[in-house]
Formats: structure tokens, sequence, C-alpha cells
């Protein structure tokens, strides 16, 4: 949580790959800590590095993807953070495979050490592959830098300056509400800002409202009390319902593009609570309950990674608008494991008190709530420019402030764009030639035009 509240401090000032390193570097930390640790206070001392870890790497990560991506293409990029969870997920669940057979004392301090071989490929990435966000090096002044990047993202001929000048107008934009009002544009939010946290936040809690990051830690628990006993069968299942998991979510990243963010939330959201109704009768009794609770796992988790899963970081990373987004995105991310850490921790309590068939019931409403919820707040996004949220939220909601806030500052914008040189010398019987140039591009280019900022 402290990692996630963190990031954006960091990310802003030291850029999107300094900040995937430190992340990277700090888990591999806590990960050592934890391999060798002589006792409880060390194993949890090494947690907490882990968790700062994950936090920062959680925040940042959809972000960054959201400044490299066109509009066209963001929902299926900005799933691959989420796609790339879920391989971790999976080869958790095969090393538990793998170990099965080893002295449990051994086993578990071997499975975190072997925590610690993907982040050294995540520094690898951050300092050799991955660019820079377009939009941190414009902020930086570093335009030159900038134009390198976009002209790997965008084809090959297309004026990269003109998303450069749009990148700068947005960063100019947001420092004059940082300035202005701080995190009180968060804490005090007018109506298109109030609507957006809403939005990007409510969903960050739901996604863990519904129960994912608890089932998952306690899938051996509940497939032992549903009659489970075998270790290696245990073991076999995880891998199972783990790769039906990662399946859905490549799946996933497709569709969020075709078919839009609302309807695959609303169905993923109504999976959710069939499934868990589902697991829940598993527990009711009856012969087929080992095979009703491994079905029911299954299609919960297939349900949640066609909409929730991906859908949580893809639609808080678009909808919160220039001016708050590093602010909003550390929020969200806090919520989110603030919401994990109190499902995980009373998990067993609750279940146990109510009895698990009573408590999978219960987290079906839940997803009834949500799914309700989520109908009346969640706009469509698909195919949006990211600086266009701000009207759009604002048309929304009716807040005209925000409106007027953007038109002040193209006032105050003209006579300094009115004074500058034009770098070409031309007669002024060609200015209305200019003017129809792709400055600002036709609404058919919209998914290549200011996608970066």
């Amino acid at each position: 949580m402290i990692g996630a509240l963190s990031s954006h401090w960091i990310s802003d000032r030291l850029g999107r790959r300094w900040s995937f390193r430190i992340a990277a570097v700090v888990f591999i930390f806590g990960t050592v800590i934890q391999s060798g640790a002589a006792g409880y206070a060390s194993l949890m001392f090494g947690r907490v590095f882990v968790g700062l870890g994950v936090g920062f790497g959680l925040a940042v990560d959809p972000v960054y993807i959201s400044e490299i991506s066109q509009a066209a293409h963001r929902g299926q990029l900005v799933t691959w953070s989420e796609i790339a969870t879920n391989i971790g997920i999976v080869l958790g669940f095969l090393s538990g495979l793998v170990f099965s057979g080893v002295d449990e004392n051994l086993a578990w301090r071997l499975m975190f050490s072997l925590g610690a071989i993907l982040p050294c490929f995540v520094i690898y990435f951050a300092t050799f592959v991955m660019p820079e966000s377009p939009r941190w090096l414009v902020a930086k002044n570093r335009n030159r830098e900038a134009r390198e990047v976009l002209k790997m993202i965008y084809p090959d001929g297309y004026d990269v300056d003109v998303i450069v000048t749009e990148i700068k107008d947005t960063i100019e934009k947001e420092s004059i509400a940082e300035h202005a009002v701080g995190w009180d544009i968060i804490l005090f939010p007018s109506p298109a800002f109030k609507r957006m946290l809403m939005v990007g936040v409510g969903t960050a809690i739901a996604q863990q409202a519904v129960g994912i990051d608890a089932i998952q830690y306690f899938l051996v628990y509940i497939l032992s009390q549903s009659g489970i006993e075998s270790r290696n069968a245990q073991m076999l299942i995880l891998v199972v319902l783990g790769l039906i998991k990662l399946g859905v979510i490549v799946i996933a990243g497709q569709l969020f593009d075709r078919k839009g963010r609302r309807p695959l939330i609303f169905v993923s959201l109504l999976g959710c609570a069939v499934s868990l109704f589902i697991v829940s009768m598993s527990f009711i009794g009856g012969a087929s309950s080992e095979a009703t609770a491994i079905f029911g796992l299954a299609m919960y988790l297939a349900f949640f990674s066609i909409g929730m899963g991906p859908g949580a970081w893809l639609i808080p990373s678009e909808v919160f608008s220039t001016m708050i987004r590093a602010k909003a995105m550390s929020v969200a991310t806090f919520m989110n494991r603030v919401t994990a850490t109190i499902m995980s921790s009373t998990f067993l309590s609750v279940a146990t008190a109510m009895s698990w068939a009573g408590f999978f019931i219960m987290m079906a409403i839940v997803c009834i709530i949500i799914l309700a919820w989520m109908y009346v707040y969640l706009p469509e996004t698909k195919g949006r420019p990211l600086e266009d949220m701000s009207q759009y939220f604002a048309e929304i909601t009716g807040d005209r402030s925000i409106l007027e806030a953007e038109e002040t500052l193209y006032r105050r914008d003209e006579p300094s764009e009115s004074q500058a040189p034009e770098p070409v010398a031309e007669p002024k019987r060609q200015q209305p030639k200019r003017n129809v140039a792709p400055e600002r591009p036709p609404p058919e280019d919209a998914h290549v035009l200011g996608t970066m900022a």
C-alpha cells in the first residue's frame, strides 16, 4: 500500500523506466530475505519489501502502458499487465506441483527463491529494451528523445511533432492545476473529477471486493474443505485453474477494444455471481461436491478474467484526467491493496462464522451489487484519447467548470502562439492550406493523436 502511494512521486521524478528498476530491486531484496528467513519476524520483514515492490509496480505499470499506447489498441495493451501477473500465478502453481515431493521445510524456501528470477528480467528490459514514456520525456524538456520514441510507436511518416505539441499543452494545463490546487483536486473534487474518481478508484476496489485475491490465496484450503485431500491432486488442479484464467485474459485483451469496457465488465460480474453460487452448492452436501467445487472455481476464475481482472487496471489508467492521473492511480492502487488485505485477512474467519456455503452466497450477492453500481456509473471509454477524458466527464456530469478552466488556458496560450515565429515563412494566402494539415486530425485519426498525454 505504501509502495502504491509513493509510486507517483518517484515515477514523476525519475521516470517510468527507473520506477520499474526500483520496484524490481526492492522485490528481489524482499524475496532474498524471505527465502533465508530464520523466523517469523524476518519472514515478515522480507514480506514488507515484497509488498513495496508489488504495490509500486502495480501503480506504475498501467500508467506506463497507457502512455505509450494508441487509443485503438490501449485496451489490449493494458491487459498485458494482467496477463503478466497471471503468468506469475501459473508459475507459482507449477512450482507447488514441482516441489510437491520436496520436504515442506525446504520447498517454501525454494519457491521464494524462484520469485527473484523474473524481476531480473524486468531490470534488463527496463534498461535495454523498453523506451521511456514520451510524456515524461516532454515533461522534462527532452523533446528530441520523445520524438525518437514516438517514431517507434507511430506509422512511418507521421508528424510526431504534432503529438509532442499536444503533450506539451496537456502538461502545461496539468502543471497549472497542480500549483493551483494540488491534492485538493482529489480531496475536494468538482463533479467531473468526482465521477472520474468514483469510476477509477471504485473499479479498483471492486476488483478485490469480489474476493479474487482471497480465493486465490486459499484455493488449496477451499479444495481441501470440499473433499480433495491429495496434495498432488490439489497442485494439479491449481495449475489447470491458473491456465484457464490466463487463457481467458488473453482473449479479454482482444475483446476490450472490440466490444468495449461496459459489456465485458457486466458479463464478468454476472458470471462471477453465478459461479460463486455454484461453489456454495458444493458445500451443501452431495456426492458430486468435489466436481461442483472445481467446476464453480473454474467458472469464477474464467469470468473474473474476462472483465474484472484486466478491466480493473485498464479503466483507472484511462478515465483519469491528465491533471490527476499520477495521484489518482496511486490512490486507486492503494485502495485496491487495502481491499485485498481486508478480504484476505478476514476470509477464513468470516467463512468459518457463516459456513462456507453462506460465505460464497454472500460473495455472489456482493458481485450483483457491484454490477448494479457499475451499470449506473461506468461510462464507455473505448477508443477515446486520454486527453479527452476531462471533456467527456464534464459532458456526462454537466460540470462546466473544468471546460471553462481549459478555455481560459487556451485563451492564455493564444497570444504566445500568435507571436511564435513560423519555421518556414509562407504567404498569408497559404494559411488556409496549413489549417487542414493534420495539426489536429479528424475523428477517424483519434486513435493516433494525443493518446500519449
